[in-house]
């Protein structure tokens, strides 16, 4: 029987407080006050307009209870672009802004106050939201995810103090949902700083020193992903634009980013000379240009260099702990990182011998430095496609391989987000899926800016049954990717086929079709036949399923459900069971 003057409830509790706030008042105290009063009236204004009420305000922050989760998520999307808009005409120093967390939890109420776990867990996820962010818990995504046209982004599991199991969390992104992105179809430039890396022109006049401009590009790419507060577009985009005139107004439109860095390497003996140059899109301002003339033993404090001046320009500041990652040195050998920018180059042309030769040549820059994390990182993942793909002799000891090749990676390394993304994927065909999801996660926190991490997490939370927060990966995984691999496709269609989806799951699997056909990507057009056939029985269209699944046969005649059991790892075996019974229905055994 509850405590006379207790009151147990279910409420959407809203908590916000101020970005920065010492710093404000210390700066200038009036100011400070006469600006957060001025804010709490649009709190409370738009609190009541949306059916909700203010239930504690000390000093920054402010808690707010609703009866309706919409109601909570709509008024703090309404409070955050209001606010928005009168920080414009303040200076830069002066601007205030306030990060919401919301949660759906019980609480208790005694005279007019709120305790229990939904206000912690709000709170707690408050502080995981950006300045002029907010972040709401999985209970309130499950609520509002078909019901607001908004972007949502996974976060992962986190833990809150004195609440047993860990929180999962996303952030808003205060826009319509991302349904596909596709290249050229223009996108939304974010709020954070964004930039594309395009190739790096190798002027040596030495076709064979492509891959060194290649390399320095990509170790660029690499060190600006590990930036949580900035958006980089990944390499596989940037790279479509190798050797072609183009301008940079087209590569933001195309991309959706605000800074393009474009430049040139010229290699010659022990000497290299590279010039960088950072462009506004919109105008095509020059924000700085360089040119570096320097011996060959110091490309890597070039590389860092170059970094760091990037950062600077675009105002980006970094805790020492992000500084630590982002300027990881992971080999002072000249010779084995130039063997590793060749392994590197060999395993970009995905196919067994391709990998053959990047083994070898990953073993020569080991030689060199046995210490040197990526090449193991590089090593591994051969093994794990020559597993996956049927490529050697014994799937079991290519397996084994990458794993040993993995885990010396791990010790040598464990900022190394590669090494932790191959660790999930590893995990996940071992059936240990909360181990997977964990090393996903890592990876994440390790390079939030790499486009096959999220997907990889996406194929990971499909697999776990977790289907809503896979798709949100995927998605986020093709707005870092707009020239994104064929699979990504293939893993959103599976995740829209398991929601009921079934219309977007056919949709996705004619581009699927479309887009490997024009890489030439004969081996995963099967799988296009096998989406369409699936959903096809769910739409009750059994003609047509019949005619995707003889497709299936035709393109992939080993095909079969028993073959399809091998690669499939679902957590609940009964989801596997409900799509082979699909496939059955449409004409496969």
């Amino acid at each position: 029987m509850p405590e006379k003057g207790f009151k147990r409830k279910l409420a959407a509790i809203l908590s916000a407080d101020v970005e920065g706030y010492s710093r404000l008042m210390g700066e200038d105290e009036e100011a400070t006050i006469r600006t957060l009063t001025a804010y709490r009236e649009v709190f409370n204004t738009l609190i009541q307009q949306h059916n909700g009420k203010v239930v504690d305000s000390p000093g920054d922050n402010l808690l707010a209870e609703f009866s309706s989760v919409v109601d909570a998520v709509h008024c703090a999307v309404a409070v955050q672009k209001e606010i928005q808009v009168r920080n414009e005409p303040l200076p830069a120093n002066r601007k205030m802004r306030f990060r919401i967390g919301i949660n759906l939890g019980d609480v208790v109420e005694e005279e007019g106050r709120l305790y229990g776990d939904g206000v912690n867990i709000a709170a707690r996820i408050e502080t995981l939201a950006e300045a002029g962010g907010i972040c709401i818990s999985r209970n309130v995504f499950e609520q509002v995810k078909n019901k607001l046209k908004l972007g949502y982004e996974y976060l992962g599991e986190h833990t809150v103090k004195n609440i047993t199991e860990p929180v999962r969390a996303y952030r808003i992104l205060m826009q319509e949902k991302i349904a596909m992105p596709e290249k050229g179809a223009g996108h939304k430039v974010p709020e954070k700083p964004s930039i594309a890396v395009l190739p790096f022109d190798n002027i040596s006049g030495d076709p064979e020193q492509e891959y060194f401009s290649d390399g320095i590009t990509e170790e660029i790419i690499t060190a600006l992903s590990k930036v949580p507060k900035m958006f980089v577009i990944a390499r596989n985009s940037t790279f479509t634009y190798k050797g072609k005139p183009v301008k940079v107004q087209q590569v933001g439109e195309e991309l959706g980013v605000e800074y393009v860095l474009e430049g040139s390497v010229r290699k010659a003996g022990n000497r290299v000379r590279i010039t960088a140059q950072l462009v506004e899109t919109e105008a095509g301002h020059h924000l700085w240009a360089e040119r570096y003339d320097r011996d060959l033993k110091d490309i890597f404090a070039l590389q860092d260099e170059i970094t760091f001046k990037i950062l600077t320009a675009l105002q980006v500041k970094l805790t020492e702990g992000e500084r630590a990652r982002v300027w990881a040195t992971r080999t002072d050998n000249l010779d084995a990182f130039l063997k590793y920018l060749q392994a590197r180059q060999s395993a970009s042309l995905f196919s067994r011998e391709g990998y053959v030769s990047a083994r070898q040549l990953a073993q020569e820059a080991i030689n060199l430095d046995e210490k040197y994390s990526d090449p193991y990182v590089l090593t591994a993942i051969t093994h794990w496609f020559d597993a996956r793909f049927g490529w050697s002799e014994s799937r079991l000891e290519s397996f084994k391989r990458a794993y040993l090749n993995a885990q010396k990676a791990q010790v040598l390394d464990d900022s190394n987000p590669g090494v932790h993304i191959l660790l999930a994927g590893l995990h996940l065909y071992e059936k240990k899926h909360e181990q997977a999801i964990a090393k996903g996660q890592k990876a994440l926190a390790l390079g939030p800016n790499d486009a096959d991490n999220h997907a990889t997490m996406g194929h990971i939370l499909r697999f776990a049954g977790r289907f809503e927060e896979a798709i949100v990966m995927i998605q986020r995984a093709m707005r870092l990717e707009p020239n994104h691999p064929s699979w990504y496709l293939g893993e959103l269609a599976m995740c829209y086929y398991y929601v009921g989806r079934h219309e977007e799951a056919i949709r996705l699997g004619e581009q699927l079709y479309s887009l490997a056909g024009s890489r030439g990507e004969k081996f995963i057009s099967y799988w296009y036949h096998a989406i369409l056939a699936m959903n096809y029985i769910r739409l009750g269209r059994n003609e047509e399923a019949r005619k995707a699944a003889a497709e299936v046969k035709r393109l992939f005649p080993e095909y079969s459900l028993e073959w399809d059991r091998e690669f499939s790892v679902y957590k609940d075996p009964a989801l596997l069971e409900r799509q082979h019974e699909d496939l059955r229905k449409a004409g496969l055994e």
